[in-house]
């Protein structure tokens, strides 16, 4: 089945932990065999494991934040190094693009065009992906918006960890900074998705007040079922869900089970099935199944040793369309979380700025 995966790292995880994506997962984790550092010898997204998955369609990122003497967060020096950083993760889309691996949708006829092909030939269409910004640091000051537009840019999430330019994150309490107000207005004026999350509560609630246009949680679960500020209450679902948007399950361990250890927990405590119980809370929130997909995150700087037991690479993510058959879903709304969501979502958003 198709899937549209929501948030992948994919650029950070070419760069910064020099993996060549056109490989396959198992040869990098051979390479990385006798490295120590945390995620390596266990990836579990490549360019040929997504086409295994079936990812058609995936949100990808440019993710590069800025230090800052309030924020625990590491990052550059300042943001016009940020900048830079991101920069080059977009010019590692770009040369995948020119080598027809990928294709970069940027609107409604290039999402049609995506689908059209995919569903005609899987094997042989380019991965579609959508490009948008974790953490807005990279963001220099809201008039860079629309150049950033310019670029292909059509999500943002404010902020990262820590805080940024325009907002508090994970980890802090705070709201929209002086500038956040602006970034939202810019984004707002060229049609740019915002991404609520990471934003700390206070500064939640405040840019769903500021913002007017489309809104989605990429990779967020919920905090009914995992306690912690990553997660989003119950009353942030809802906003979401009233507001249209899509709330994608991350695939992240320790917002899967209550009391991970990062380091410590082993991966036999959790299984899919809880990836399947936070969809299902999504839904019987909304009171239907058009609210909730996956954004798996399954990049984020981690592997199988922080990942469901029974989730080997990017490709079980298909084995969520049966949990949640087993649970009475329907082949609609099957489909509506494994793609059918995410692809309403976006066509909407750039048929209304169209």
């Amino acid at each position: 089945m198709l899937l549209v995966d929501a948030h992948l790292d994919l650029a950070m995880n070419a760069l910064n932990w020099d993996r060549n994506l056109d490989l396959d997962v198992y040869a990098i984790r051979e390479h990385e065999r006798d490295m120590s550092q945390k995620g390596r010898a266990c990836g579990t997204t490549t360019l040929p494991e997504m086409r295994k998955a079936e990812v058609g369609l995936s949100v990808v990122t440019v993710i590069a934040r800025t230090a800052r003497p309030e924020s625990d967060a590491a990052g550059s020096a300042c943001q016009e190094i940020s900048y830079a950083h991101a920069q080059g993760q977009l010019a590692y889309y770009r040369v995948l693009e020119s080598q027809a691996k990928i294709r970069m949708v940027t609107d409604a006829p290039g999402l049609d065009a995506q689908l059209t092909d995919w569903r005609a030939s899987a094997a042989e269409a380019p991965l579609g992906m959508i490009l948008s910004m974790e953490g807005a640091d990279p963001i220099v000051s809201p008039d860079q918006v629309a150049s950033w537009w310019d670029d292909g840019l059509r999500v943002v999430g404010p902020s990262h960890y820590g805080v940024s330019a325009y907002a508090h994150g994970t980890g802090t309490e705070g709201g929209l900074t002086d500038l956040g107000r602006p970034l939202l207005d810019a984004m707002a004026d060229v049609g740019m998705i915002l991404d609520l999350t990471h934003l700390a509560d206070q500064a939640f609630w405040e840019a769903v007040e500021a913002f007017d246009g489309p809104v989605l949680a990429s990779h967020n679960n919920c905090r009914a079922l995992v306690s912690g500020g990553r997660q989003f209450t119950d009353d942030q679902l809802k906003a979401v869900i009233e507001r249209g948007g899509v709330i994608g399950a991350a695939l992240d361990a320790w917002m899967l089970y209550e009391g991970w250890i990062k380091e410590r927990t082993q991966p036999e405590v959790v299984s899919l099935e809880a990836v399947a119980d936070h969809i299902d809370h999504v839904c019987q929130l909304a009171g239907n199944a058009r609210h909730a997909g996956i954004g798996s995150d399954l990049d984020g700087g981690y592997g199988t040793e922080q990942t469901p037991h029974d989730l080997d690479t990017i490709a079980d993510l298909q084995k969520i369309a049966d949990l949640l058959r087993k649970r009475g879903y329907t082949e609609a709304d099957v489909e509506g979380v494994m793609h059918g969501n995410w692809i309403r979502l976006f066509r909407d958003a750039w048929t209304e700025t169209s």
